[in-house]
């Protein structure tokens, strides 16, 4: 006559049960090692929380940014270049790591590389003494004009930008904080290149007094590629 054996089934049900804990334990890691590793390395999700850049990026974007597409860097150290990557262009809409905090990141479009002179005169942004072409996007929101005496947004320089440095600017011209007013960016703050929205919706002024005024989300703007 077969013994049934409690004692012995609940060491094994135990057992198993302990693998899968285990099993889900590893895979968990797993992906949370490979999900930071894209994220240092390859691709970083940030949303836009500012109108420093409209028109073309609007507060409740969130976007995609190509960290990989000016190279590699070590991230406890980032003048360490690993991997060097593509140079940045005169018009690159970048990620960085906000000089003045360091504990923030800003998105500008880049104005000036290393050896522009940069100059304004009267809003009109001129690099190496020739006008550039705005980006589609670009925006002014004021006709008033301020002296160069009173503030430096619409009359600035000429400065030349210094040896691995950038010159950048928001396109929403008179309502950025941007190189006119705190400098110029280290190439090493550059985290990576804008590159697509994903997803856009502005809940900023969301609570639960005015919920049936928060506007939609923005459909069209999925999948647009930042330029």
């Amino acid at each position: 006559m077969t013994t049934y054996n409690k004692t012995a089934d609940h060491k094994t049900l135990e057992k198993d049960r302990q693998n899968i804990i285990l099993e889900y334990a590893q895979a968990i890691i797993i992906a949370f090692i490979l999900a930071m590793f894209i994220r240092t390395f390859f691709i970083q999700a940030f949303k836009i929380p500012s109108g420093s850049m409209i028109n073309t990026l609007l507060i409740g974007d969130h976007l995609l940014v190509n960290k990989f597409y000016y190279g590699v860097r070590n991230p406890f150290n980032r003048g360490q270049l690993w991997i060097k990557g593509k140079e940045i262009k005169r018009g690159d809409v970048i990620v960085f790591v906000y000089p003045v905090d360091k504990t923030k990141d800003f998105i500008k479009r880049t104005i000036g590389i290393p050896g522009d002179t940069v100059q304004i005169i009267n809003k009109k942004v001129f690099v190496n003494g020739k006008p550039i072409d705005e980006p589609s996007g670009a925006q002014w929101v004021e006709d008033r004009i301020l002296p160069q005496s009173a503030q430096s947004r619409d009359n600035f320089g000429t400065i030349t930008v210094p040896e691995n440095s950038l010159f950048v600017m928001g396109d929403n011209r008179d309502q950025s904080y941007d190189s006119r007013f705190w400098g110029f960016v280290p190439i090493e703050n550059v985290k990576g290149n804008a590159l697509i929205i994903y997803w856009s919706w502005d809940l900023t002024n969301l609570s639960m007094d005015n919920i049936k005024n928060v506007s939609p989300p923005k459909f069209e703007r999925i999948g647009k590629l930042i330029k």
